[in-house]
């Protein structure tokens, strides 16, 4: 994941809403969104959701409930959430903030076609990991 790309928005503001369970972020070239914690979580840029290579990505479910404990800020290009389920791995520098902002429609149309050709839904839960054969993750 590349950090921030000459030109591109800068935030402005971040705001945790933990009532409402969303980030607000607003971008030096006006765009602003309220990103859901869940839409965070199951897009996280990790390895442990993305996998280490295409076709390696992990479905998550059951993290409609998720909230955000913290955010950390990374440097001067990104934060690093920690999720009420533990999850803390992910770095979301400020072009995938924007991403998930801007592409928000289109990330939930994919994610609920993953869930429905994996005949899931949203609140089925986590199955829970045996060996995953990744080496580089303890937990």
């Amino acid at each position: 994941m590349a950090g921030l790309v000459d030109g591109s928005p800068r935030p402005q503001n971040i705001t945790v809403h933990g009532q409402s369970r969303a980030l607000e972020v607003s971008f030096s070239d006006g765009a602003s969104f309220r990103i859901p914690f869940e839409l965070m979580r199951i897009y996280s840029p990790s390895a442990e959701v993305q996998g280490h290579g295409p076709g390696q990505e992990v479905l998550q479910t059951g993290k409609r409930d998720v909230e955000l404990d913290a955010l950390d800020p990374i440097g001067n290009y990104a934060v690093q959430p920690r999720f009420s389920d533990g999850h803390d791995t992910g770095i979301f520098s400020w072009d995938y903030l924007y991403f998930l902002g801007s592409q928000q429609d289109k990330l939930w149309q994919d994610y609920e076609s993953r869930l429905k050709a994996a005949n899931a839904d949203r609140d089925t839960p986590m199955a829970p990991k045996a060996g995953t054969g990744c080496a580089s993750h303890s937990h």
